[in-house]
């Protein structure tokens, strides 16, 4: 994802064969009025097939950066992430722009869907950016609201539902082109308790049913405890890794740590 890979970053990486997503020396810097802010600081990471990670840490820590990057929503200073084994900086912008809407679902803690139009439409849309007919994807989107519990608000316009709905609609639409990977940036954190449980639930469900990969960035230590693996992200690298339940590894269920 650098502007001019050189050879070696074109190569496969060298990473476990079960690995699908990996980052190696993955350092993010912003310009900003003060000086650069360096935010990632040679970061590696290897997510296996089929997991579910949480991702933790105090607030500015950079996990929306992480998921950014994983995602090819944005680009590192230095270093490369791979994805089953290519490097994503050797991509060219049609392939990254393929793998974006086939591979990668993505979740916003804020939803992001267009207040205007119907929730079947908002779930459609990354299938009409692949040209797929519209009533073929409207129907694919219908079926998507229905997983979700919403099939008797497909009609509906996004602004006419709750928060909980929107954010049921954003699941919808991040799994409606059936991608391998989901990111999720805090999807729960503008819920309150017992919505953030559900649409947490939703998401553990699609998970194991869709067989995906899933990296999710949460403030919730509860909902984390309950993925497969939790790392923290602390002064630009992966500080901790314990598995769920360990003692002393993330405190008790509910415990919260800040809001990115």
């Amino acid at each position: 994802m650098n502007a001019t890979p050189d050879s070696r970053d074109a190569q496969p990486a060298q990473g476990s064969a079960g690995s699908v997503v990996r980052a190696e020396k993955l350092s993010k810097t912003y310009a900003a009025s003060a000086g650069p802010l360096p935010v990632l600081n040679s970061l590696d990471l290897e997510v296996e097939r089929g997991e579910m990670i949480a991702l933790v840490g105090p607030s500015g820590c950079g996990k929306s950066t992480l998921l950014h990057l994983l995602a090819a929503l944005d680009t590192p200073t230095s270093g490369t992430v791979y994805f089953e084994r290519e490097a994503l900086n050797a991509f060219s912008s049609a392939k990254l722009a393929e793998f974006r809407n086939r591979q990668i679902g993505f979740v916003w803690q804020r939803h992001h869907l267009m207040a205007d139009f119907t929730a079947e439409e908002n779930v459609a849309f990354p299938l009409l950016l692949r040209g797929v007919p519209r009533k073929q994807a409207l129907a694919a989107a219908g079926e998507g609201l229905e997983r979700v519990g919403l099939a008797d608000r497909r009609r509906h316009r996004a602004a006419e539902l709750s928060g909980g709905e929107q954010q049921r609609v954003a699941v919808a639409r991040a799994l409606s082109g059936r991608p391998s990977l989901l990111f999720a940036d805090e999807p729960t954190g503008d819920l309150d308790e017992d919505t953030a449980e559900s649409v947490f639930a939703l998401l553990r469900s699609l998970h194991r049913e869709r067989h995906l990969t899933s990296v999710l960035a949460t403030h919730n230590l509860g909902l984390a405890g309950r993925c497969d693996r939790v790392l923290r992200l602390e002064h630009g690298r992966i500080q901790k890794q314990a598995a769920p339940g360990t003692p002393g590894s993330l405190g008790g269920r509910g415990d919260q740590v800040n809001h990115v």
